[in-house]
Order: C-alpha cells, then structure tokens, then sequence
C-alpha cells in the first residue's frame, strides 16, 4: 500500500432533506398511472393529493428564507451615469 503524507479528503456533501417526499412520489405516481391530473376522481389519485396537502400543511420550512430582490434593482436605478 502507498502512504502519502499530505492528502486531503473531502467531507461527504450533506443532504438536504425534503419534506413529504413519499407523499410527493406517491402523487406523482398516481398521475403517471391513471392520467387524473386534477386529482378529482375518488377511486383514484383524491386520496393521495390530500395526504400530500396535508403533509405540506404541517411540514416545516427548510433553507435560508428567500431575500426580495428589489433593494438591488432600486439601487440600480439611483446610480448616477457616466
């Protein structure tokens, strides 16, 4: 075996988790199978859109909160020209 002296190893990139994915899958699927895309027929694809909605009603926000971009296009704006 070679042994090096200075070798450096990245950490393995963390993974985001991402509420109601089962449930998202499970839609997904019942629309790719049945072709009920508006998820009106209850034999079908009802009871798996509710579960979803249900689970994005309750499901914690992840990530950094969206910054609004306006600030940057007013500052834009107040620059004087050349």
């Amino acid at each position: 075996m070679v042994h090096i002296a200075k070798a450096k190893v990245r950490p393995r990139k963390v993974t985001a988790t991402v509420p109601c994915r089962r449930e998202l899958v499970a839609m997904l699927g019942c629309w790719a199978a049945t072709g009920d895309i508006l998820s009106t027929d209850p034999n079908r694809c009802q009871m798996v859109a509710e579960t979803l909605f249900q689970c994005m009603r309750t499901a914690p926000v992840t990530g950094k909160p969206h910054k609004p971009a306006i600030n940057y296009h007013l500052s834009k704006l107040n620059r004087p020209t050349k």
